[in-house]
């Protein structure tokens, strides 16, 4: 008898000695380029003692993957950029809601669900690029005004099968209304200097040599080339100051249906919005803090301060199916 109770309490310790190694560890599927986000993983576990595996893909086959896996799943959280992929997580049924008095207090509402699916990490502005040899900064005002017969032949623009761009139709429909939206953006494709670019860098190289003036473009692809070459000719421009602000988007964060480690899981997103993460992760990524209340790093602070669209981020993702159509309509490809 005291063999077999011996066994059980052998058994029960090793059991739970199991549960707490997995505890111990945090499982991210995660769209973001490796070097961008394993300094904050490593701090984290420098930090606490939990281990943070993560796997890195587009985010599309990443949420079809936690889909297929289901019930069986080993993502514990989905790191994703632009909310309009966030919302789609959401609607796929493969994030699950958690509330936190933390996260509550550190990001704003208008960068969070509103049912508590994900919570934004890190900000980007997608803002107006200019020539500083071709154009004055007092010629620029709002995007609305690049579709105006004056930029005829001197913009540049990211194809529309990118998700920054669905999303910045898609708050511009919620602005402006369907009809004056499409007018904007059939403005914006007759005045095109070229055929639309495969991504921001282009974008930005193709201002810096002359193809166009002006560009549309997210902060952080400014500033890594801009950190490459001090002499970029490109400047940037914060449109919308009189008004609604700059488009602004993020990075961000759920955790998945079917989580193993819920709770580690739920503390490293916590984390993640404190000062110390929110200062590394933003620096790292030349981005903006999502918590107000961490200051960007002295290299994003010199592009000047701006004043952001309040608008819910979530929008992006409820109007992009109307976004992509419209265009589609317009010959933005």
């Amino acid at each position: 008898m005291r063999v077999r109770k011996s066994l059980f309490a052998l058994l029960a310790l090793s059991a739970a000695a199991v549960s707490a190694q997995a505890a111990d560890e945090v499982v991210v599927y995660s769209s973001r380029i490796d070097e961008l986000i394993k300094p904050v993983f490593d701090a984290y576990t420098a930090k606490t003692g939990v281990q943070i595996k993560f796997i890195t893909d587009k985010e599309a086959p990443l949420m079809q993957r936690i889909k297929a896996e289901g019930e069986n799943g080993v993502a514990d959280l989905l790191l994703t950029v632009d909310a309009g992929n966030l919302w789609q997580a959401e609607q796929m049924g493969i994030l699950q809601p958690f509330t936190s008095p933390v996260i509550d207090s550190n990001i704003p509402p208008q960068y969070r669900s509103g049912t508590h699916a994900w919570t934004g990490l890190s900000l980007r502005a997608r803002t107006i690029v200019y020539s500083t040899e071709r154009v004055r900064p007092e010629e620029l005002s709002t995007y609305e005004a690049l579709a105006d017969k004056n930029w005829e032949g001197r913009l540049c623009l990211r194809t529309a099968k990118k998700v920054y761009n669905q999303s910045l139709t898609a708050t511009l429909i919620e602005t402006h209304g369907a009809a004056k939206t499409e007018e904007i953006l059939q403005g914006w494709v007759n005045n095109l200097a070229t055929d639309v670019f495969a991504d921001d860098n282009a974008v930005i190289q193709a201002v810096d040599a002359g193809q166009c003036d002006v560009g549309i473009v997210n902060t952080y692809y400014y500033g890594r080339l801009h950190k490459e070459n001090p002499e970029l000719r490109v400047k940037i421009f914060w449109p919308n100051q009189a008004d609604r602000g700059v488009h602004v988007n993020l990075s961000g964060v759920g955790l998945t249906k079917h989580a193993p480690h819920p709770e580690a899981a739920k503390a490293l997103v916590e984390w993640m919005t404190t000062d110390e993460a929110q200062s590394l992760f933003a620096g790292i990524n030349q981005e903006f803090p999502a918590n107000p209340k961490v200051k960007p790093s002295d290299e994003v602070a010199a592009w000047g301060s701006f004043k952001a669209d309040t608008i819910p981020v979530e929008v992006a993702g409820k109007r992009q199916a109307e976004a992509i159509k419209m265009m589609d309509r317009v010959g933005w490809n």
